[in-house]
């Protein structure tokens, strides 16, 4: 009897990792070490299945040759190798193996945090020198230490066990972190500014995005202690490196450690290459023996799922629904996309539960549109990467948000109407959209406030006392910072009470202007976020 699917398996995958597969007898398992091998294209032809390590780049022309393909799979975390929206085009889910690296990368931020805080990289070069200057090298104990935490998930919570163990006290910032979750790690849950105030050692775990793009930076850099540490293992970009050298050049940093870099491999001319107490590795966070294996078989077991059961809520594209029906809910999924976007900015707290409310003529829509709400909650913390159509609903379970979704009956107003009902850690959030005719949305509801604002590039949203000079003094302000109003929306629940203004503007607004916007007396509160 032949195997009903067949998994093809490259990169020098460990054979002895593949036990979910090999074990079922519905499987047959091909190992083929390299991708460029001419067997390999003839295997893929008839393969339902592919596990990959990072060597083999998955583009259009190479799913071009696998129509039988279902599932790829990643033995590790990055899906750089694999053209995601190819392989979604295509029917073909992708999935990847996130949970195998987290103690390997972990250990590895110990070992960088105790080389660079002893001095273990320069000892070791002196000695080989024939040098014995022992007290060149006088380092410093964890012990009593502060560490600040960029990212609280599964990595950075693995490394505030391992410096709680070592005597230090651990701050974190991360949107969603809960008290629950921060009191299980034994941290103290701080905002992003707090970090760079307290800690003696910075560490990043968070995924490259636009708001984490240089989060450690010349300015942030400035804002720690003399005699600091920072150390990366999490993405390049994260990390200004240039910004970093300099502060090594100086003296304000006493030393720091990197395993990424913005381009890897590292560059002869990076200004890191002549920087002083600086320790580098080649990208080793899963380049142990042990996450090797690890990774290898949790994606073994998802392909099997895929495949077998059909359950694809590991994936990281591939619709549930069929592709006609996405095509013509489209406008109403990005708002919802754009809706839970906003929420993320303007929820005061991390988010505990959303309930998606839809009233419209579509019965297929409010499963896609919770997981598109869930996208918009989700990207700007986590990446565009790990976030989308089909892992929404999952990671936002990981991250402890419960969901919920109610039909409403057709709304008075509306014939394409979403609300979400938000509940976060400080207090509730209600927010609306709906499209005018078939394909216009519009966002027409902030908590109390009826508004009508197109949901499409940078953002302003501030409270404010409904007083006479108000708009004159937000204009002024951002006319000096070069930035340009495309709209102003100001709604008003009493006549001299509190009101809320959307300023659309062309551009970015960076955190010196939301500051100068903050400094008004009549603004409360001044959030940024980019639609669309």
């Amino acid at each position: 009897m032949s195997a009903e699917f067949k998994v093809l398996v490259t990169d020098k995958v460990s054979g002895g990792s593949l036990e979910a597969l090999t074990s079922d007898d519905r499987f047959e398992v091909v190992q083929i070490d390299d991708s460029k091998d001419p067997s390999f294209a003839e295997a893929l032809k008839t393969s339902h299945g592919l596990i990959v390590r990072s060597a083999t780049k998955v583009k259009a022309d190479m799913l071009d040759g696998a129509p039988q393909l279902r599932v790829i799979g990643r033995a590790g975390v990055g899906v750089d190798n694999i053209d995601l929206d190819a392989a979604t085009a295509r029917g073909v889910a992708v999935a990847n193996a996130p949970a195998g690296n987290t103690v390997s990368t972990a250990e590895l931020t110990m070992a960088l945090i105790m080389s660079m805080v002893r001095k273990v990289a320069a000892a070791d070069a002196s000695v080989r020198k024939g040098e014995w200057a022992r007290s060149s090298f006088k380092g410093g104990e964890l012990r009593g230490r502060t560490l600040g935490l960029i990212g609280a998930g599964r990595i950075g919570g693995e490394v505030a066990r391992r410096c709680r163990a070592f005597g230090m006290s651990v701050v974190a910032y991360d949107p969603y972190l809960t008290d629950d979750r921060a009191s299980e790690l034994g941290v103290e849950r701080v905002e992003l500014d707090d970090i760079f105030a307290r800690a003696d050692i910075v560490s990043p775990h968070v995924p490259l995005t636009d708001q984490t793009k240089g989060i450690i930076g010349k300015e942030s850099i400035a804002r720690l202690k003399k005699g600091s540490f920072v150390v990366n293992v999490s993405r390049g970009g994260v990390v200004d490196e240039a910004a970093l050298a300099e502060a090594l050049k100086s003296g304000h940093l006493a030393g720091a450690a990197l395993d990424v870099y913005e381009n890897e491999p590292l560059e002869a001319d990076s200004p890191l290459r002549g920087a002083p107490n600086l320790i580098l590795t080649p990208h080793l966070g899963a380049s142990t023996a042990e996450a090797q294996e690890l990774v290898a078989s949790e994606i073994a077991a998802t392909v099997r799922s895929a495949l077998a059961d059909g359950d694809l809520s590991a994936a990281l594209n591939a619709p549930a629904v069929a592709g006609d029906v996405l095509r013509k809910l489209a406008p109403m999924l990005e708002l919802g996309c754009d809706l839970g976007n906003l929420a993320t900015v303007m929820a005061p707290g991390g988010i505990q539960s959303i309930d998606v409310r839809y009233a419209g003529a579509s019965d297929e829509a409010l499963k896609p549109l919770t997981a598109y709400v869930l996208m918009g909650v989700l990207k700007p913390v986590l990446g565009g990467d790990q976030v989308n159509f089909v892992s929404a609903g999952h990671l936002a379970g990981q991250r402890g948000i419960k969901v919920a979704r109610t039909q409403l009956s057709q709304h008075s107003d509306y014939t394409e109407y979403v609300e979400l009902d938000i509940k976060a850690e400080r207090g509730p959030l209600r927010l609306a959209g709906a499209l005018l005719g078939d394909a216009h949305p519009r966002i027409v509801l902030i908590d109390d406030y009826h508004v009508d604002i197109v949901p499409t590039g940078s953002l302003v949203i501030l409270k404010n006392k409904d007083v006479p000079g108000v708009i004159g003094r937000v204009g002024t302000i951002l006319g000096d910072h070069d930035i340009n109003i495309a709209g102003y929306h100001q709604a008003r629940l009493s006549k001299g009470g509190d009101a809320l203004a959307a300023v659309s503007v062309d551009g970015v607004v960076d955190e010196t202007v939301r500051a100068a916007l903050l400094e008004l007396p009549e603004v409360s509160a001044a959030v940024v976020v980019r639609l669309g």
